[in-house]
């Protein structure tokens, strides 16, 4: 057996000549585990290209995907949250809103654009899940409202696309309002024979699916997407049963008949060309 030995003491390694690399550089699946670049992901829709799951994503990133050549604009940007009620947990609340815009690029948990799909008009609202878990405060209900009001003024079709914790409990009773503000919203786009479009990604939980995420035209999801109103474990916890395997993913509720099908982000944009030209003909 060959034995080595240092003769020199004192060895560093310089730090001087090491690479640093960049954030955002590479992708990790958190399904397959598979470390990929980044640019590779967005190229495939953002969805991974060895098991085809689906991160999460946020509007930035949705609009990218089914927009024209990415070009869209901002509606109601100006519709900023505010701490009416004063309220503090851990946190104050003004501190957390604050906070968070400044580590996200977005100014609510919904961002509304319009633009063409493939030639065709329509409107998006898109919830953000990295604003306070994309949680549905009063602004989220307006931006929604608004833009149902948009689509009414301009001839367009609706899609909301739902990734949320449910309400957003800081704003109390103000949230909570915002179901049934949003509902009675969208009987008026109905009335006005515009299709409604709904596509839930993971997670879409509480209030949002309590309202407006299953009461489109046409109910989507995304493959895998935890969709329902209490989470697994407290009903577990609440019937002391354990749940059908697969409970509350897209692919349960679709054989239960709350979906109309499963759309993958790499065919999100022609399905939705095809259903706005099969719905407006």
């Amino acid at each position: 057996m060959a034995w080595f030995k240092r003769t020199k003491e004192g060895i560093v390694t310089s730090n001087e000549d090491k690479l640093e690399v960049p954030d955002g550089l590479w992708y990790k699946c958190s399904s397959c585990k598979k470390t990929i670049p980044t640019t590779e992901l967005q190229q495939n829709k953002y969805v991974c290209t060895n098991c085809d799951y689906h991160p999460r994503v946020n509007s930035k990133e949705y609009f990218e995907v089914i927009f024209d050549n990415n070009e869209f604009e901002l509606l109601f940007e100006n519709l900023k949250p505010k701490d009416f009620l004063h309220f503090k947990d851990l946190k104050a609340y003004k501190d957390r809103l604050t906070d968070t815009l400044k580590k996200v690029k977005v100014t609510e948990a919904i961002t509304v654009a319009t633009g063409k799909v493939n030639g065709k008009n329509l409107t998006i609202a898109c919830m953000n899940f990295n604003f306070i878990g994309g949680s549905m405060g009063s602004v989220v209900g307006e931006r929604i409202s608004k833009g149902i009001d948009y689509c009414i003024e301009n001839k367009t079709p609706y899609l909301i696309i739902s990734k949320s914790g449910g309400a957003r409990m800081m704003e109390a009773a103000f949230s909570l309002m915002q179901l049934a503000k949003t509902s009675a919203k969208l009987t008026q786009l109905s009335a006005a024979k515009l299709p409604y479009l709904s596509l839930m990604t993971d997670p879409t939980t509480g209030g949002v699916t309590a309202s407006f995420a299953m009461l489109g035209d046409i109910n989507m999801a995304e493959p895998e997407a935890l969709i329902g109103f209490a989470g697994p474990r407290v009903i577990k916890e609440t019937i002391k049963k354990d749940l059908p395997k697969g409970f509350q993913r897209s692919e349960f509720l679709l054989e239960h008949g709350f979906l109309d099908f499963i759309v993958s982000r790499k065919e999100l944009k022609q399905r939705l060309s095809d259903l706005i030209e099969m719905l407006l003909t």
